[in-house]
């Protein structure tokens, strides 16, 4: 009866894994379903983005999709750069990783988006640039 009872941990950790790994996978999938035909996209543990016909578009990944937070067109962009996660107005550093946001400012108003990685941050942003550059 012992030995029964030793395999009860094990049990559940195997139904919680696999529960955690089937709601990442569908939430990957909202995301695929979101982002098809976007120049460029992104899911993020914190955000999903993309850029499709000249406008930025991001939100959360909800149990119906991705919950639109905003969205601004790209020919209205003043400023793009990355921000120190808690340092209130502070440029995040080149050798920074953790958490970020991308701060866009576009006619006269601010909007943050939160990044859980520095590092994908500052590759999406320039890959970002590079094709809003075009479209400038």
């Amino acid at each position: 009866m012992r030995e029964d009872l030793l395999w009860l941990p094990l049990l559940v950790t195997f139904t919680v894994l696999a529960a955690l790994g089937w709601l990442e996978r569908r939430r990957q999938a909202l995301f695929r379903r979101w982002a098809q035909g976007a120049e460029l996209a992104k899911l993020d543990a914190a955000v999903a983005m993309r850029l499709q016909d000249g406008q930025i578009s991001w939100g959360p990944v909800g149990p119906n999709g991705v919950e639109l937070a905003g969205d601004v067109a790209v020919n209205q962009l003043e400023l793009c750069e990355l921000m120190a996660d808690r340092s209130g107005d502070v440029p995040l550093t080149d050798e920074a990783c953790g958490p970020c946001r991308l701060r866009l400012i576009a006619d006269g108003q601010s909007l943050d988006i939160p990044f859980s990685d520095a590092v994908r941050a500052r590759l999406w942003v320039d890959e970002l640039m590079s094709r809003v550059r075009c479209q400038l």
